[in-house]
């Protein structure tokens, strides 16, 4: 139970975000900060939300005793070297609520996990002298970390067997040495989705002076591993091959024997499979997946029987119609399961019979928080959580049985607590269908009454994500940064998000760019009504697939919007298909038909078809190297705008960039690139573009 790691780091957009002492090594203040730190307010930046701090998972001991969580912490930009943030393991004792510093510094702690006698905290990094990432071990009673295991390659995954004396491994396939000779000559061609290398599983013992690590002979890709609570059985989560594609749409559940590797039970979950885990008594295993092939996101929890020759047996404890989606589980030790629920903008924590589908309580009410990960101790009495707040960065929380709610239990943002921030509150509206939406309204910063004010409007990806009513700033979403000056930022859960069940999370198939991106008109035009903005002064962002809402509404919906940023967007729906590395996940749970079946639909929901009408200045940004949405989409909606409108273009390319920024210098360039071009259109004179060349504000005091 407490080994179950259920951790939060979004990939694009760092949705960056408990009370208790402080660890002294989690606290944080910048150059700028240190002089004014006893200030009343502070407004804010956005080299202030780049030195941010966030937890991003935490593991309770299975005793419930202390808590052991990671922390991301960001490089700061022209003093560290370029690089994404380092990740640190920290230790909170659950009754004294002090924190310690475990392993810290210039180094990045990947998964975390207790050893069984609540002694050890294990955990993946890459330390001196190492080639590849490794799994090590450290006391919490003192002492140096030890190595436990090592292979070839990196190791991505890990799970003990229920007495800690075997640990299960998950790594890809070492590169012959035929082949590294060959690399070694020059000889490094890639052929495309073909030679990628599949991950196995290997077994070690844990003692030191162990014999070498044996692999199992198991089929296919693997992505996750979870070991029986009670025997020598091993869950999966298996796909055909390294492609993510089928890591999406074809990964499925498999129950082997970790002594051999003999397939004893094959689960197939429908769709989409996200986390895996048993029930204690290892009867049942536990599931987030898609409810069908064609449900775009796994919200749906469902316990599979886990013994050979049980057959399909499963249940689905929420029910069909349940209007939320399952963000996390662990279990008590009678079998009941402890989700993390996402409720529309906010989540709660539920506690269900997985015998009995209709046994249902909520512990923690929606409101309290924005809970993205649980864990909970042996006995069932203790959970630790990552949550976050419209006034703080995600934290480690914990609660107890008896306790009125869950408490924080850590700041690692000290800097946050002099920092003014602007009201932030969930807003419904009515779409032009009668459908009723929500989203997150971030005010402007000291709002007068019966003034209006410039909107940016900020569109989630996917669409099957969804907006929380928590943390609300980083580096590609305006948040705080804009409402200090002077801005109102909408976050709209439009029809296709996720949080309202699979009927809502389905409910944009089949009609990119129809009523999904009417709904943002119409969000607009309550916000209009009720007074707030100025409908002449009104931006669009989004990355992703809220890039090509971006593109979207400046080309076809032109006429409602004066400012655009558009990232790692889609502008011609044709050819993303053709480059993108998802063309399966697009066609199952979005499109539902191939892109040749009606390729002038394809040329009508592409924003490049509407460049020519285009009155909306664009910034563009793109990472280089983006495999989901490839750079040639951002290329050829620059080359469009430029050629066929009068509309200002400008595209903003990032070299070692993937499907969103991940180091600090191209972050902290994205984040003043945006609000200089919002600044620029919706509240300066327009007309020509800004000098491409931005000024970085903070820079000679961080550099100095």
């Amino acid at each position: 139970m407490a080994r179950r790691i259920l951790s939060f780091l979004p990939l694009l957009f760092l949705a960056a975000p408990f009370l208790g002492s402080a660890c002294s090594t989690s606290q944080v203040r910048t150059a700028r900060a240190d002089s004014q730190v006893e200030a009343a307010t502070m407004s804010w930046s956005p080299q202030d939300v780049e030195t941010l701090r966030s937890v991003t998972a935490v593991a309770l001991s299975p005793d419930g005793a202390q808590v052991a969580y990671t922390l991301a912490v960001p490089r700061t930009a022209w003093k560290d070297e370029d690089g994404t943030p380092w990740i640190e393991l920290h230790v909170l004792d659950f009754a004294s609520g002090v924190s310690r510093p475990f392993v810290t510094g210039k180094v990045n702690v990947g998964r975390i996990a207790w050893m069984p006698d609540s002694k050890s905290i294990a955990y993946l990094a890459k330390r001196e002298g190492d080639k590849e990432t490794a799994l090590y071990a450290v006391r919490t009673d003192g002492g140096e970390s030890r190595k436990v295991a090592s292979l070839d390659t990196s190791i991505s995954t890990f799970s003990f067997s229920p007495d800690g004396s075997e640990v299960a491994l998950v790594a890809p396939e070492p590169v012959s040495k035929e082949r590294k000779a060959r690399e070694d000559k020059g000889f490094k061609q890639q052929v495309y989705e073909e030679d990628g290398a599949f991950s196995r599983v290997w077994i070690a013992a844990t003692k030191e002076g162990a014999a070498a690590p044996r692999r199992l002979a198991v089929e296919g890709h693997v992505h996750q591993c979870v070991w029986s609570p009670v025997d020598t059985r091993l869950a999966l989560a298996v796909a055909p091959t390294p492609l993510v594609d089928d890591e999406y749409m074809r990964t499925r559940v498999r129950v082997v024997d970790s002594k051999d590797g003999t397939v004893l039970h094959r689960i197939e979950n429908p769709g989409k499979l996200g986390t895996i885990g048993w029930t204690p008594d290892a009867k049942w295993v536990a599931t987030i997946m898609g409810s069908d092939l064609h449900d775009p996101a796994a919200t749906t929890f469902v316990a599979w029987a886990s013994e050979p020759n049980s057959g399909p047996v499963m249940i689905q404890p929420l029910g069909d119609n349940w209007e939320g989606a399952a963000v996390a589980f662990d279990f008590q030790p009678d079998g009941h399961a402890l989700i993390v629920a996402a409720k529309g903008c906010e989540t709660s924590f539920e506690k269900v019979n997985v015998a009995n589908a209709g046994a249902q309580k909520t512990l923690v009410p929606a409101g309290a928080a924005i809970f993205n990960g649980a864990s909970v101790s042996n006995d069932g009495q203790t959970a630790a959580f990552v949550a976050h707040t419209p006034r703080h960065t995600p934290e480690v929380y914990t609660m107890r049985h008896g306790d009125a709610g869950p408490k924080r239990r850590t700041i690692s943002n000290p800097l946050l607590e002099n920092m003014e921030f602007a009201k932030q509150e969930v807003v419904r509206w009515k779409a032009r269908d009668g459908l009723e939406l929500e989203g997150v309204l971030v005010h402007p910063a000291g709002e007068k009454a019966g003034q209006r004010y410039p909107l940016i409007l900020s569109v989630h990806g996917g669409p099957e994500a969804h907006e929380s009513n928590g943390w609300a700033t980083n580096y590609s979403r305006p948040g705080q940064i804009a409402a200090a000056k002077g801005f109102a930022v909408f976050y709209p859960n439009y029809r296709g998000s996720t949080g309202r069940g699979v009927a809502f999370q389905k409910s944009s198939q089949g009609d990119a760019g129809g009523k999904e991106f009417d709904d943002l008109v119409d969000a607009v035009d309550h916000l209009v009504s009720i007074g707030l903005v100025d409908k002449d002064k009104v931006g669009v962002t989004g990355g992703s697939y809220g890039g090509y809402a971006t593109a979207w509404c400046s080309t076809k919906l032109t006429q409602h919007f004066a400012a655009g940023v558009m990232f790692v967007g889609i502008s011609d729906k044709f050819s993303k298909f053709g480059t993108t590395d998802i063309p399966e996940e697009e066609f199952n749970v979005h499109a539902l038909k191939r892109v040749w079946d009606d390729v002038d639909h394809s040329r009508e929901r592409s924003p490049i078809t509407y460049a020519a009408q285009s009155k909306t200045p664009l910034l563009i940004l793109h990472g280089k190297d983006d495999p989901r949405v490839d750079p040639g989409q951002s290329r050829t909606m620059y080359r469009h705008m430029k050629l066929r409108s009068q509309a200002p273009v400008r595209l903003v390319l990032y070299p070692g960039e993937g499907h969103g920024n991940r180091k600090a210098a191209s972050r902290l360039d994205y984040a003043v690139r945006m609000m200089q071009w919002f600044e620029h259109y919706l509240q300066g004179p327009g007309g020509a573009m800004p000098p491409y060349e931005v000024d970085y504000a903070e820079k000679p005091v961080a550099a100095g």
